[in-house]
Formats: C-alpha cells, structure tokens, sequence
C-alpha cells in the first residue's frame, strides 16, 4: 500500500501528502476489504507513480457513509474512488474533456464533466493507459487555472 513520506501537521504544499488524510484513506480501503481493497491500492500507488505531486484528501463524509470518500487532487480534484458492493468506482471530474484512447472510462458516459471507470472484481486495469488518463487529468486542471487566471486579469 502507497505510504505517504511527509510529517507535516500543517496543510500541505503540492506535492505533498496530507498524512491526516491518507490515514483516514488507509482506513477507507482496510474496511472494504477483499478484492475491493486490492484494487484501490493498487489505483493508489498508480496515481502516486502517474503524478508525484497528487494529494489525497478526504471529502463527503456524511452518517451514511462516515468514512467518505478518497479523492485524489492536484490543482482541482483528478479523481475520487468510491467502492460498492460489484464495483470500485474511479470517477474522473473533467472526464469528459479527456482524451482516452484505449477506452477506460465505460460509466458515466452521458454527463458533461464527469466520466468514471468502473471496475469489476477479476476486471484488469491498463496501467500505462491510466496513469497517462491522472496525468491528461492533472494537466486539464493546470489549463483550468490558468484560463481562470488570465480571465481576472
């Protein structure tokens, strides 16, 4: 499992992991368990080796689900991966607007923004196409922030 190396207490800086948070993330995939579990580790470390930078966080905890949800940001959420009973769900927040040439994203194909991978227990993810997908994603954000900085000026 992907381990953060960063002892801050304070926010992090980009680049750096919020310990807080991967602990608490850490916990997320130590309670789903099984196949499910094996999967977002591994979709953990492929996000850290794609994009050294990215951040974990934490978002949307609520009674229903009070451990909520892992989300993975650099410059704007990349990523968020959520686990139901038959998939993990990696959902990509300007999925949309990426380019996926070897065809990952197969849910949430309808929404303007949103575009999801789900994966399915025996299910094998394409590494090398994934981690360019967090890379597209991160980079997507890059042009975002500097689009809506050049509008403020």
């Amino acid at each position: 499992m992907a381990s953060s190396t960063s002892m801050h207490a304070s926010k992090p800086e980009a680049g750096e992991a919020d310990d807080g948070a991967s602990q608490r993330i850490d916990d997320i995939i130590r309670s789903v368990g099984g196949w499910r579990a094996a999967v977002l580790t591994e979709v953990r470390r492929l996000i850290h080796e794609a994009e050294p930078g990215i951040v974990e966080e934490r978002k949307w905890v609520k009674p229903t689900n009070p451990l909520g949800v892992p989300v993975w940001s650099h410059g704007g959420i990349v990523c968020t991966g959520e686990s139901y009973k038959q998939t993990v769900k990696l959902t990509f927040a300007r999925g949309a607007s990426l380019p996926d040439p070897h065809g990952l994203f197969n849910a949430s194909l309808d929404g303007n923004a949103r575009r999801a991978i789900d994966i399915r227990e025996g299910d094998t993810l394409d590494a090398a196409a994934f981690m360019r997908l967090i890379q597209a994603a991160v980079e997507a954000n890059r042009q975002a922030a500097e689009s809506k900085s050049r509008g403020r000026r």
